[in-house]
């Protein structure tokens, strides 16, 4: 089935999970679209099974808590961060509940954690403002690139080049196989004192960049030339939270929460707003993804998830 302006705007909350007692920090599918994993302030990481609609299992993390959690290619197993004692990315078999390797090197809280969609590299970038590059097999780091500032960074769908945006004001395109040599194109934006970039995603046709901020407002650039094609804004931020930002799988659409528990949805190409969908949820929506294999999206406030689901009208 195509998604459209119609199908989306006919989304709704189909179910409400209430597993956590503390803000969820961060929400993934893996790769096949039947599961979703969950990390929380609560030091939980729960699974969820898409299909069935209910959680699997829980799993805590209570020494070092749990941040930014990604699936990696096997099903059952997941890199994270941390949000207590160390900076250390951890790599944890869900299966026996236990570590198979540490990824130490960071001295700053890890804002941003990327698998390649190809292979076991990932790339994480943190606060001491460093961007590093992994390799599942080994713990050591395969690359380390000093930044001027906050890093936000992510893999193309091919997993062929990474993009890092620094400080808030560039995107500049790496090629694994090269970037110690520096970025073959730097796209130069305008500065907004008001609000930084917290997200950097590329849609799965490898066409656009989507950057986030924590302001009022999300863009959408051309990941070829640079240039930006929309600016979508009009939905509520006035805290300055971090709210996910994402395409739909046909990179066709553009979706983020806001702090009044409704995700706004434009559509890519014409930049205009096509749905506002209203989740009851309770807080700001920081968590927002939509399913890489089915018609359905989750969407995770303070300390709740909603499952969404089609629901035809005929």
């Amino acid at each position: 089935m195509k998604l459209t302006d119609n199908v989306l705007r006919s989304f709704r909350v189909a179910k409400v999970f209430r597993e956590n007692s503390d803000k969820i920090n961060c929400f993934d599918f893996s790769p096949n679209g039947e599961t979703v994993i969950s990390s929380s302030d609560d030091d939980s990481i729960v699974l969820y099974d898409c299909q069935e609609g209910k959680p699997k299992r829980t799993l805590y993390s209570k020494k070092y808590g749990v941040d930014l959690i990604r699936y990696t290619h096997a099903a059952n197993t997941v890199v994270y961060s941390s949000n207590k004692i160390d900076d250390t990315i951890r790599y944890l078999s869900l299966h026996d509940n236990k570590y198979i390797r540490y990824f130490p090197g960071h001295t700053k809280r890890v804002v941003a954690l990327s698998m390649s969609p190809v292979d076991d590299t990932f790339i994480s970038g943190s606060l001491d403002k460093t961007i590093r590059l992994w390799d599942l097999r080994s713990p050591n780091c395969q690359g380390l690139m000093h930044l001027q500032g906050k890093p936000v960074c992510s893999f193309d769908p091919e997993g062929l080049i990474f993009a890092a945006g620094v400080n808030s004001e560039m995107v500049k395109l790496y090629d694994l196989r090269s970037f110690d040599k520096g970025p073959f194109a730097t796209f130069k934006m305008q500065y907004d004192r008001t609000c930084e970039w917290t997200g950097l995603k590329f849609s799965n046709d490898g066409k656009l960049i989507l950057i986030s901020t924590n302001g009022g407002f999300i863009r959408l650039i051309d990941a070829f030339k640079g240039a930006v094609l929309h600016t979508f804004g009009g939905y509520n931020n006035s805290k300055a939270v971090t709210l996910e930002a994402s395409f739909t799988p046909d990179s066709q659409f553009i979706m983020i929460g806001s702090e009044d528990g409704k995700i706004h949805v434009w559509n890519g190409e014409s930049g205009m707003k096509v749905a506002v969908l209203d989740g009851k949820h309770t807080g700001p929506i920081t968590c927002l993804q939509f399913n890489p294999k089915f018609m359905t999206f989750a969407s995770a406030c303070s300390n709740m998830v909603r499952k969404w689901a089609f629901t035809s009208s005929e």
